[in-house]
């Protein structure tokens, strides 16, 4: 499976009536222009020409390039809210149910690495206004939802080590710097992802919690 972040390429313009231009086009010309170019040197016209069309017809579904980055963005973690929100609501073990969020946000990342730099690796577009607040929310109950179930388990004396936040978190980056990197260094020779994935998960939990 390849992670690399494809290159800018021109696309053919689209002739007159060629269609309903969809909105999903542009966010996904958008994601690789602001990956290879970053925020400052992405721009209308640039992502006009990835998908073939006229910046004024680009104009007609969004107004600038930060309305496009925001969509971008609040897609990314509406879909792992929803995700986390229903894998930590099942009847199941809170170790059962960490595992699968880690596990879903992984390979999320490793299957769109373009979105996941933008949301996650950020400081390529530090010039980007401010997320508007219910997107900069939706982040945050992210993480809450998964630190609840960790706390489950430091709440029943399972952790080895550290308090259920800094579990947490050491949790959360370890599996951020794997798909980071993975996504980055899309020519080092990295075991399967697959592998990657387990092995990330098998050394966490069994290194920070006890059966």
């Amino acid at each position: 499976m390849s992670v690399a972040a494809t290159p800018p390429r021109r696309s053919a313009r689209k002739a007159k009536g060629d269609g309903h231009l969809r909105r999903a086009e542009i966010l996904e010309a958008a994601e690789r222009i602001f990956i290879a170019e970053g925020y400052e040197g992405a721009t209308i016209r640039k992502i006009a020409d990835e998908v073939g069309v006229s910046s004024t017809a680009l104009y007609m579904h969004f107004p600038d390039k930060s309305c496009i980055l925001f969509e971008i963005c609040e897609g990314t973690l509406k879909l792992l809210l929803e995700r986390n929100r229903e894998f930590a609501s099942r009847p199941l073990d809170p170790v059962v149910r960490v595992r699968m969020m880690l596990e879903a946000y992984m390979r999320w990342g490793l299957e769109h690495p373009n979105a996941y730099q933008l949301v996650f690796s950020g400081p390529r577009i530090v010039s980007a206004a401010p997320w508007p607040e219910g997107t900069a929310d939706m982040g945050a109950e992210c993480y809450d939802i998964f630190r609840g179930v960790v706390r489950e388990i430091a709440a029943s004396a399972r952790l080895r080590t550290g308090s259920a936040d800094s579990a947490a978190q050491a949790m959360w980056m370890s599996c951020h710097g794997v798909v980071a990197l993975y996504a980055s260094r899309p020519n080092f020779g990295w075991t399967p992802a697959d592998e990657l994935i387990q092995v990330t998960l098998d050394g966490l939990l069994n290194g920070l919690i006890t059966d």
